[in-house]
Protein backbone atom coordinates (compact mmCIF):
# COMPACT_ATOMS: atom_id res chain seq x y z
CA UNK A 1 0.00 0.00 0.00
CA UNK A 2 1.15 3.50 -0.84
CA UNK A 3 0.43 6.59 1.25
CA UNK A 4 0.26 9.59 -1.10
CA UNK A 5 0.73 13.08 0.31
CA UNK A 6 -0.41 15.54 -2.30
CA UNK A 7 -2.34 18.62 -3.38
CA UNK A 8 -4.09 19.60 -6.65
CA UNK A 9 -1.05 20.84 -8.58
CA UNK A 10 0.73 19.56 -11.69
CA UNK A 11 3.47 17.94 -9.61
CA UNK A 12 0.88 16.34 -7.38
CA UNK A 13 -1.00 15.01 -10.39
CA UNK A 14 2.17 13.41 -11.72
CA UNK A 15 2.10 11.06 -8.75
CA UNK A 16 -1.65 10.38 -8.68
CA UNK A 17 -1.93 9.81 -12.43
CA UNK A 18 1.00 7.41 -12.27
CA UNK A 19 -0.65 5.50 -9.44
CA UNK A 20 -3.92 5.33 -11.37
CA UNK A 21 -2.24 4.19 -14.58
CA UNK A 22 -0.30 1.49 -12.70
CA UNK A 23 -3.40 0.43 -10.76
CA UNK A 24 -1.48 0.42 -7.50
CA UNK A 25 -3.50 0.66 -4.28
CA UNK A 26 -2.97 3.93 -2.44
CA UNK A 27 -4.40 6.12 0.28
CA UNK A 28 -4.63 9.86 -0.27
CA UNK A 29 -3.54 12.37 2.34
CA UNK A 30 -4.42 15.89 1.16
CA UNK A 31 -1.88 18.49 2.23
CA UNK A 32 -3.17 22.00 2.94
CA UNK A 33 -0.55 24.10 1.17
CA UNK A 34 -2.23 27.41 1.94
CA UNK A 35 -2.27 26.50 5.61
CA UNK A 36 1.42 25.59 5.55
CA UNK A 37 0.88 21.94 6.45
CA UNK A 38 3.81 21.00 4.20
CA UNK A 39 6.13 22.77 6.65
CA UNK A 40 4.91 20.90 9.72
CA UNK A 41 7.57 18.78 11.52
CA UNK A 42 5.68 15.54 10.93
CA UNK A 43 5.63 16.14 7.17
CA UNK A 44 9.25 17.29 7.00
CA UNK A 45 10.19 13.83 8.27
CA UNK A 46 8.69 12.49 5.03
CA UNK A 47 9.92 15.26 2.74
CA UNK A 48 12.65 17.47 4.25
CA UNK A 49 12.09 19.97 1.42
CA UNK A 50 8.52 20.67 2.51
CA UNK A 51 6.92 20.22 -0.89
CA UNK A 52 4.41 17.86 -2.49
CA UNK A 53 4.07 15.15 -3.62
CA UNK A 54 5.65 12.54 -1.42
CA UNK A 55 4.84 8.92 -0.77
CA UNK A 56 5.43 6.37 1.93
CA UNK A 57 5.66 2.84 0.56
CA UNK A 58 4.42 0.60 3.35
CA UNK A 59 5.47 -2.50 1.42
CA UNK A 60 9.09 -1.34 1.59
CA UNK A 61 9.37 -0.78 5.32
CA UNK A 62 7.67 2.63 5.26
CA UNK A 63 10.10 3.95 2.67
CA UNK A 64 9.59 7.70 2.10
CA UNK A 65 10.14 8.98 -1.44
CA UNK A 66 9.94 12.66 -2.37
CA UNK A 67 10.40 14.74 -5.55
CA UNK A 68 7.74 13.98 -8.15
CA UNK A 69 10.12 12.40 -10.67
CA UNK A 70 11.65 10.12 -8.06
CA UNK A 71 8.16 9.12 -6.93
CA UNK A 72 7.17 8.27 -10.50
CA UNK A 73 10.30 6.20 -11.11
CA UNK A 74 9.87 4.30 -7.85
CA UNK A 75 6.25 3.48 -8.64
CA UNK A 76 7.02 2.40 -12.21
CA UNK A 77 9.82 0.12 -11.06
CA UNK A 78 7.57 -1.30 -8.34
CA UNK A 79 4.86 -2.17 -10.86
CA UNK A 80 7.16 -3.05 -13.76
CA UNK A 81 5.37 -0.73 -16.18
CA UNK A 82 5.69 2.73 -17.79
CA UNK A 83 9.51 2.69 -17.56
CA UNK A 84 11.40 0.18 -19.73
CA UNK A 85 14.22 -1.86 -18.27
CA UNK A 86 16.28 -2.01 -21.49
CA UNK A 87 18.91 0.73 -21.43
CA UNK A 88 18.02 2.43 -24.70
CA UNK A 89 14.25 2.71 -24.25
CA UNK A 90 14.74 3.55 -20.56
CA UNK A 91 17.12 6.39 -21.44
CA UNK A 92 14.60 7.83 -23.89
CA UNK A 93 11.83 7.85 -21.29
CA UNK A 94 14.10 9.38 -18.67
CA UNK A 95 15.29 12.04 -21.12
CA UNK A 96 11.75 13.30 -21.68
CA UNK A 97 10.93 12.96 -17.99
CA UNK A 98 13.92 15.16 -17.15
CA UNK A 99 12.90 17.54 -19.93
CA UNK A 100 9.73 18.19 -17.97
CA UNK A 101 11.46 18.40 -14.62
CA UNK A 102 14.24 20.70 -15.78
CA UNK A 103 12.34 22.73 -18.37
CA UNK A 104 8.57 22.58 -18.70
CA UNK A 105 7.80 22.55 -14.97
CA UNK A 106 10.19 25.31 -13.87
CA UNK A 107 9.39 27.59 -16.83
CA UNK A 108 5.61 27.21 -16.51
CA UNK A 109 5.91 27.56 -12.76
CA UNK A 110 7.69 30.89 -13.13
CA UNK A 111 5.18 31.97 -15.78
CA UNK A 112 2.47 31.29 -13.21
CA UNK A 113 4.28 33.35 -10.58
CA UNK A 114 4.74 36.45 -12.72
CA UNK A 115 1.57 36.17 -14.84
CA UNK A 116 -0.88 35.16 -12.10
CA UNK A 117 0.53 35.56 -8.61
CA UNK A 118 3.17 38.28 -8.32
CA UNK A 119 1.50 41.50 -7.07
CA UNK A 120 3.52 43.70 -9.42
CA UNK A 121 3.23 43.01 -13.15
CA UNK A 122 6.68 42.77 -14.72
CA UNK A 123 6.17 42.49 -18.50
CA UNK A 124 9.76 41.43 -19.21
CA UNK A 125 9.59 38.58 -16.70
CA UNK A 126 6.17 37.46 -17.92
CA UNK A 127 7.35 37.43 -21.54
CA UNK A 128 10.56 35.62 -20.62
CA UNK A 129 8.83 32.65 -19.02
CA UNK A 130 5.84 32.48 -21.33
CA UNK A 131 8.09 32.58 -24.40
CA UNK A 132 10.37 29.88 -23.03
CA UNK A 133 7.37 27.71 -22.14
CA UNK A 134 6.09 28.11 -25.70
CA UNK A 135 9.51 27.15 -27.07
CA UNK A 136 9.46 23.98 -24.98
CA UNK A 137 5.96 23.22 -26.24
CA UNK A 138 7.32 23.47 -29.77
CA UNK A 139 10.03 20.94 -28.90
CA UNK A 140 7.33 18.57 -27.65
CA UNK A 141 5.27 19.19 -30.76
CA UNK A 142 8.21 18.30 -32.96
CA UNK A 143 8.79 15.04 -31.13
CA UNK A 144 5.09 14.17 -31.23
CA UNK A 145 5.10 14.74 -34.97
CA UNK A 146 7.47 11.76 -35.18
CA UNK A 147 5.67 9.36 -32.84
CA UNK A 148 2.38 8.90 -31.03
CA UNK A 149 3.98 9.20 -27.59
CA UNK A 150 7.06 11.04 -26.44
CA UNK A 151 9.39 8.07 -25.98
CA UNK A 152 7.95 5.31 -28.14
CA UNK A 153 5.29 3.63 -26.02
CA UNK A 154 3.10 5.44 -23.50
CA UNK A 155 5.27 6.10 -20.45
CA UNK A 156 6.13 8.26 -17.46
CA UNK A 157 7.39 10.85 -19.93
CA UNK A 158 3.89 11.45 -21.26
CA UNK A 159 2.32 11.62 -17.82
CA UNK A 160 4.85 14.09 -16.45
CA UNK A 161 4.69 16.49 -19.37
CA UNK A 162 0.91 16.26 -19.76
CA UNK A 163 0.24 17.12 -16.12
CA UNK A 164 1.96 20.45 -16.72
CA UNK A 165 1.13 21.26 -20.35
CA UNK A 166 -2.60 20.72 -19.76
CA UNK A 167 -2.52 23.87 -17.57
CA UNK A 168 -1.08 26.08 -20.33
CA UNK A 169 -3.99 28.53 -20.21
CA UNK A 170 -3.34 29.27 -16.55
CA UNK A 171 0.26 30.10 -17.48
CA UNK A 172 -0.93 32.29 -20.37
CA UNK A 173 0.85 30.18 -22.97
CA UNK A 174 -0.79 29.48 -26.32
CA UNK A 175 -0.68 26.11 -28.07
CA UNK A 176 -2.10 27.54 -31.29
CA UNK A 177 -0.61 25.88 -34.35
CA UNK A 178 0.84 22.96 -32.37
CA UNK A 179 -1.35 20.26 -33.88
CA UNK A 180 0.70 17.29 -32.70
CA UNK A 181 0.79 18.60 -29.14
CA UNK A 182 -2.97 19.22 -29.24
CA UNK A 183 -3.60 15.69 -30.49
CA UNK A 184 -1.48 14.29 -27.67
CA UNK A 185 -3.19 16.45 -25.02
CA UNK A 186 -6.57 15.19 -26.13
CA UNK A 187 -5.40 11.56 -26.18
CA UNK A 188 -4.18 11.75 -22.60
CA UNK A 189 -7.25 13.63 -21.42
CA UNK A 190 -9.38 10.77 -22.77
CA UNK A 191 -7.60 8.13 -20.68
CA UNK A 192 -9.76 7.12 -17.67
CA UNK A 193 -6.74 6.78 -15.38
CA UNK A 194 -5.58 10.29 -16.28
CA UNK A 195 -9.06 11.64 -15.60
CA UNK A 196 -9.09 9.97 -12.19
CA UNK A 197 -5.57 11.09 -11.37
CA UNK A 198 -6.16 14.81 -11.94
CA UNK A 199 -9.18 14.66 -9.63
CA UNK A 200 -6.88 13.76 -6.69
CA UNK A 201 -7.08 14.91 -3.96
CA UNK A 202 -9.97 17.08 -5.18
CA UNK A 203 -11.20 18.09 -8.60
CA UNK A 204 -10.59 21.76 -9.30
CA UNK A 205 -12.50 23.81 -11.90
CA UNK A 206 -11.08 25.31 -15.06
CA UNK A 207 -10.04 28.53 -13.38
CA UNK A 208 -9.32 30.35 -16.63
CA UNK A 209 -13.04 30.40 -17.34
CA UNK A 210 -14.05 31.60 -13.88
CA UNK A 211 -12.58 35.01 -13.11
CA UNK A 212 -13.83 35.10 -9.52
CA UNK A 213 -12.52 31.61 -8.85
CA UNK A 214 -9.25 32.44 -10.60
CA UNK A 215 -8.69 35.50 -8.43
CA UNK A 216 -9.41 33.58 -5.23
CA UNK A 217 -7.01 30.83 -6.30
CA UNK A 218 -4.34 33.37 -7.24
CA UNK A 219 -4.81 35.21 -3.94
CA UNK A 220 -4.14 32.03 -2.03
CA UNK A 221 -1.15 31.19 -4.20
CA UNK A 222 0.35 34.64 -3.58
CA UNK A 223 0.39 33.93 0.12
CA UNK A 224 2.62 30.93 -0.51
CA UNK A 225 5.28 32.96 -2.33
CA UNK A 226 6.65 34.02 1.04
CA UNK A 227 6.94 30.44 2.34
Amino acid sequence: MIDLYTAPTPNGWKASVTLEELELPYEVHAINLLGGEQKQPWYLKINPNGRIPAIVDRDEGDLAVFESGAVMIHLAEKAGRLLPTARGPRARVLSWLMFQMGGVGPMMGQANVFFRYFPEKLPAAIARYQNESRRLFEVLDGQLGESEWLAGDFSLADIANWCWVRTHKWSGVSIEGLEHLSRWLDALAARPACQRGVAVPVKIPNLTGDEKGAEEFAKGARSMLQR
